[in-house]
């Protein structure tokens, strides 16, 4: 039998993956600029300009630097 709280989670989406370029980087912590224009502050590190993968709340990897096409859906 499971746990209620895994049981819980397991009905939760995952968080979004979402890729940025760093426009500020400071002890451990960047700012993301979001393609539709947000900016999201993230644990990890990166020089400003990288492009870079974020989920929840932190840096997981670089990203290519690849044109980025927005999709309304």
């Amino acid at each position: 039998m499971h746990n209620l709280y895994e049981q819980f989670r397991g009905l939760l989406p995952d968080p979004p993956l979402q890729a940025g370029t760093v426009i500020d980087a400071g002890a451990g912590v960047v700012t993301v600029e979001l393609p539709g224009g947000g900016r999201v502050r993230v644990r990890g590190h990166a020089a400003i300009g990288q492009r870079v993968f974020v989920r929840d709340g932190l840096v997981e990897a670089l990203a290519p630097n690849l044109p980025i096409e927005l999709i309304e859906v």
